[in-house]
């Protein structure tokens, strides 16, 4: 399997510094980061460490998803998933990702509710970004057919 880069070059110091996180390996953008913006509740056009983890957890949980689906005797239509990643305090001190909300409306054939539901879960154990993110407390799962 192939290995994927990210890089960012920064610039100045946590409050008055900024920088730039470029992915890499698809070359499919440069994207603004800075702390202040990170930490505050309107992001203004740039993106954070959290929206990043957010986007490869949303993304691999629906692959997985699909997978599931397809090994329980479904069929995939279509599967809206959300992540929704939460940065808070460290009771160590700092910051730490506090809160994972895995958020998932499907459409799919030859499975009833139970059987997403017994998917979704599955999906969620068996991502590979929730096996790297399972020094979060606290991940939750809300799936139900749309």
């Amino acid at each position: 399997m192939p290995t994927r880069t990210a890089r960012t070059a920064w610039t100045g110091g946590l409050q008055d510094g900024s920088g730039q996180v470029e992915l890499a390996s698809s070359g499919v953008g440069k994207y603004d980061v800075s702390f202040p913006k990170r930490a505050a509740d309107d992001a203004d056009g740039t993106t954070s460490p959290e929206e990043l983890i957010a986007a490869a957890h949303s993304s691999c949980f629906a692959m997985a998803l699909s997978a599931q689906i397809g090994n329980a005797g479904g069929t995939p239509e279509s599967l809206d998933v959300t992540a929704d990643v939460t940065l808070g305090p460290d009771p160590d001190g700092g910051f730490r990702i506090s809160a994972i909300e895995l958020t998932v409306r499907g459409r799919v054939s030859g499975l009833d509710a139970d059987g997403f539901a017994a998917a979704a879960a599955a999906a969620k154990a068996g991502c590979p970004v929730s096996k790297a993110l399972a020094g979060v407390d606290n991940i939750t799962l809300d799936a139900a057919l749309a």
